[in-house]
Order: structure tokens, then C-alpha cells, then sequence
């Protein structure tokens, strides 16, 4: 007991990554421990999880690894390495985490070992590409309904599983070799293609927690009842749930309970099993073009594996809506984006008069034209099948859209006053022409700069853009990663545009905003914005 109690602690690495194919979908991670002195791999896990995603995934890939590691050794120094800067600046304490469904997952990481004992570095996605494998064959098992194993028969996939495992190249047998510190593993292994996984949030910007990048990520709920995880063992591996080979001082022997009742199993090989587990998984028709395009579909959700010319109408409507609530392009650590599909509302009364029609004036209802064309604007997008939450300004004729809307797509409707039109003063009800007879100073001092008010009090430009951002960042921080449909008016939609663009205050009179429109901005945790639709009316044909 003495000589045990005496010997210097062991340094680990534990390198973790996750995966969603369609953020959320289907998902799994993976997750090694490498002896820090050594570069030997000791242990491999791998899980797939349901539908749920990319960070829930991340976390879940972070948890296994720290708890093999605690298994090896409790007393052991941990240095964590991931690709996902989201979940190694929380972890850090560096970025906040506000989502309700990352917390508990923070916290419990954060008890695996005591506070301290556990550093954080973020590395580049090819240099994460053990974990990323793993975690994308735990993907491909949880597509062929089966639990991850290290070396089970090569199925024929389906689209995403043949996506992740035609990504990674020839599969030889031989596994990347794991890095420690940047300095390579011991020889002998031939890295692997670097993988394209199926993660739809990896390759591109994802979610945003927040316009400043300090809430909790994109997550749905983890849904109970998941596959047993099983950590991966070497040639010759003893059974699940048993110690296989050599176990490493202070591993111990059996099954272990994760923190969400599942059991995960330690091999404590200093192997990591026989290699990939196969040969290639095959791809019908195309060879490696076809290849590639089913692989560049699961990397970036813009593209179905189904080839275009097959795919119906109201298919292609699918998956144009999905390319426009894409990650996009960008670093490939900050989770899918915020979506903010911006729906102006149907018409009203004034609507094809081109008459002032703001928050201070009749608050007209639609007209039958607009119950027409929201109808129109439901129908399109319950076929696409894309929001998630439905929001509007407090004016009748937003609600009214919103309302016909919602109830098509079997959602509530939440009311924000910060989407609301700028209130207009003394013109509104009245023409451009109509003001420009009646106030003319007025209307010229208004169109020159953004701080002038309309005759008698109204809201100037400048104030409609700072009630905008707040009304953004609020929904941002309340709707992380989710695609949220804001139905609003004309001079908020065009201010949520111009702020996004960088675009200066006259940029609001360029541009044409049809009514029961949509556009579409997308908002990073890095508190970037991405313009992906504008005044889209094609459903209104």
C-alpha cells in the first residue's frame, strides 16, 4: 500500500470529439486515452447516442474520455484536447454557459476529477482524427441499428453511414496515428484519411449560443433508453464489460455506470484494438465522384443523397430550406447557427397603397389578399419542415400572419415588442407622396440622416437599430442553434439585414421588402451573421 500510495501519478491525454448528422440527428461520439509520457493508446469508447446534437455529442465524447481516464488511474493529470472551441472555452470558464441543456453536462464533466487536475486545448479538426473516426463509426453502427463495436461486420450502409466511412478513404486496418503535444505516437501506423464524418456543424460556422458566444449551445435533450457504450478493445479483446489485457495501475475490472445509465466497458489494451474493423464500405454507382458527393452531403447538409433528378418537388423544397439554415462556412467549433427566418407580414388594407403604416397609427388587420398570402406562406413552410418556434411583433397584422402560420405547423405563437414597426408620428395612414406635400423639411431631414424623426414624435432609424440589436440578442441568448420564424415588418426585417451586412442606415432605402416575404439571417457564437435568403416570394406563385 505504501509503494502504491508513493508512485507519482500518471499524465493522460484524453482527445474527445462528437458528431450530429443533421444537428440535430443521428449522433454519436468517440473518445481516447493516450498515456501523455508514451503516446500509447490505452483506451478507446465510442457510443451512438440518438437523435441529438453536435454539442450534445461533444460533451458526451468529453464525459467518456475523462471517466476511462479516471478508471486507468483516479489519481491521474488530465490534458483534454478537442476540436470543438465551444466546449474547450466553457470547460476553460472562459465562455459562459447559459442553455439550460449544457449545464448539467458542464458540471458533470467538471466532477470526473477534482477541480485543477483537468486542462483544456482546443486543436484543429485533422488533428482530432482518432476521436472523429470513432465517432463517426459509432454513427454508422447506430444506422444500421446495431450498438458500436471495434471490429463488426462491414454492412452495407445507408446514405450517412457511407458518407462517414467513404470520407475516411481505404480503411487498411491501421488506425491515425494519436499525437501528444503535436509529436506523433510511437511508428508503425499509418495515419488515416483525415474523416468527413457526416457532422453538419463540423467544416463550417455552427450554433450560436449567444451574439457574443457566452450562452450554452444548440441541444436538444438527450433522449433515454441509448445503446449500451461499449469502449473499444484490441485483437483478441476479452468480452464486453471485462478488463482486456494488461490493465494499467489502477484500472479496474467490469462494467462501469456512466453518469446517464449507461454501461460502458474499459479495455485497458495499450493497444486500442486491431485498426479500423474493415475494408472500405461500398458506395453503389458513381465511384468516387458519387463518393464524394454523398460524402460532401453529410459534411454540409446542403445535399441529400438521393441525386437531384430524382427527387419531387415538394423534396427539392426540403432541401433548398435546409441549405439555407446550413452552417455555412466558417471555423468548425460554434455549433449550428441561430436561424432567424424573417417573415414580413401579409397585406393589409394600406398595404397596396404604400401608405405609413407603423406602431402609432390604425393597426390595421390583414386584408383578404394577406390571410391569402399567409396561407400560402404556412403551406410552404410546413413542407419544409424547418422552424422550430414561431415569434411576433404585438401589431394585429404580424400576430394575424403569425397566427395562420403557427397553427399549420401545430406551434404556439410568442409575442415580442422589439419586433414591432418604427411608429411613423404624424405620417401615418398618409402617402410618400402625402407627406412630401405636408412636410416637406421634414421628409428631407428624415431621409438624410438615420438619428431624424418623422413629424410629430415618431421613431427615427437610429432608435428602430438599437431596439432591433437588443431584440436580437435577446432572441439569440432564448433560441440558440434553433430555426426560429420572426414575423415582423418592414423596417425591423430591413434593420436585422443591415446589421447583419455591416451595411450603413441608407442601405434601408435600397432595399425592396415584398410583403409576406421571407428572409433568412444566420448568427454565430462568434457574434457573426450570415445574410442567407432575401425577399424570397416564390410560394406566393
Amino acid at each position: 500500500m505504501a509503494d502504491q500510495a508513493a508512485r507519482p501519478a500518471r499524465e493522460f491525454v484524453v482527445e474527445a470529439d462528437g458528431g450530429s448528422r443533421g444537428n440535430p440527428g443521428p449522433a454519436g461520439y468517440g473518445a481516447v486515452v493516450l498515456d501523455a509520457v508514451t503516446g500509447e493508446c490505452l483506451v478507446e469508447a465510442a457510443e451512438y447516442l440518438g437523435v441529438v446534437t453536435n454539442n450534445v455529442a461533444e460533451y458526451r465524447g468529453l464525459l467518456a474520455g475523462l471517466r476511462a481516464a479516471r478508471e486507468l488511474d483516479a489519481d491521474a493529470t488530465v490534458h483534454v484536447r478537442m476540436d470543438s472551441k465551444l466546449v474547450v472555452e466553457q470547460m476553460s470558464g472562459r465562455w459562459k454557459i447559459k442553455h439550460p441543456d449544457m449545464k448539467p453536462l458542464a458540471a458533470e464533466a467538471a466532477r470526473v476529477f477534482p477541480p485543477g487536475r483537468v486542462t483544456y486545448e482546443w486543436i484543429p479538426r485533422a488533428s482530432n482524427k482518432h476521436a472523429d473516426r470513432l465517432a463517426n463509426e459509432a454513427m454508422d453502427a447506430g444506422a444500421r441499428g446495431e450498438q458500436w463495436s471495434p471490429s463488426g461486420p462491414t454492412a452495407e450502409p445507408d446514405a450517412g453511414g457511407a458518407a462517414g466511412r467513404t470520407a475516411r478513404g481505404s480503411r487498411t486496418g491501421d488506425r491515425p496515428a494519436a499525437t501528444v503535444g503535436g509529436a506523433a505516437a510511437p511508428a508503425g501506423r499509418e495515419p488515416a484519411a483525415a474523416p468527413a464524418g457526416g457532422r453538419t456543424g463540423t467544416g463550417a460556422t455552427e450554433r450560436a449560443e449567444a451574439a457574443t458566444a457566452d450562452t450554452g449551445s444548440a441541444d436538444a435533450p438527450a433522449p433515454g433508453g441509448r445503446p449500451t457504450q461499449t469502449a473499444r478493445a484490441g485483437a483478441g479483446s476479452a468480452a464486453p464489460g471485462t478488463v482486456a489485457g494488461a490493465a494499467s495501475p489502477g484500472s479496474t475490472g467490469g462494467p462501469r455506470r456512466s453518469g446517464d445509465g449507461s454501461t460502458a466497458a474499459v479495455a485497458g489494451t495499450g493497444d486500442c484494438g486491431g485498426g479500423d474493423g474493415g475494408g472500405q464500405a461500398a458506395v453503389g454507382g458513381g465511384g468516387a465522384a458519387e463518393a464524394e458527393r454523398v460524402a460532401r452531403a453529410a459534411r454540409t447538409g446542403a445535399e441529400t443523397a438521393v441525386p437531384r433528378a430524382a427527387e419531387t418537388p415538394a423534396e427539392a423544397d426540403v432541401r433548398a430550406a435546409k441549405t439555407v439554415a446550413s452552417p455555412g462556412w466558417g471555423p468548425p467549433d460554434m455549433g449550428a447557427p441561430a436561424t432567424f427566418v424573417l417573415l414580413r407580414h401579409g397585406e393589409t388594407p394600406l398595404t397596396p397603397q404604400k401608405r405609413f403604416s407603423g406602431s402609432g397609427g390604425s393597426d390595421p388587420s390583414l386584408s383578404s389578399v394577406g390571410r391569402e398570402q399567409a396561407e400560402k406562406v404556412a403551406a410552404s413552410l410546413a413542407r419544409r419542415g424547418t422552424i422550430e418556434a414561431v415569434v411576433a411583433s404585438p401589431l394585429a397584422r404580424t400576430r394575424e400572419t403569425a397566427g395562420i402560420v403557427a397553427a399549420r405547423l401545430g406551434l404556439e405563437v410568442a409575442v415580442e415588442e422589439g419586433l414591432r414597426e418604427t411608429d411613423f408620428g404624424a405620417w401615418e395612414g398618409l402617402t410618400f407622396g402625402e407627406v412630401r406635400d405636408r412636410y416637406p423639411g421634414d421628409l428631407d431631414a428624415w431621409l438624410a440622416s438615420p438619428d431624424a424623426e418623422p413629424t410629430g414624435g415618431g421613431e427615427s432609424f437610429a432608435a428602430t437599430g438599437v431596439r432591433v440589436a437588443a431584440t436580437r440578442d435577446k432572441l439569440v441568448a432564448a433560441y440558440p442553434g434553433r430555426t426560429v420564424l420572426l414575423v415582423s415588418h418592414v423596417t425591423p426585417i430591413k434593420t436585422f439585414l443591415r446589421l447583419a451586412l455591416g451595411a450603413p442606415p441608407e442601405s434601408l432605402f435600397r432595399m425592396e421588402l415584398s410583403a409576406a416575404s421571407l428572409s433568412a439571417v444566420a448568427y454565430y457564437a462568434d457574434g457573426g451573421a450570415s445574410v442567407r435568403l432575401f425577399n424570397e416570394t416564390s410560394h406566393l406563385r
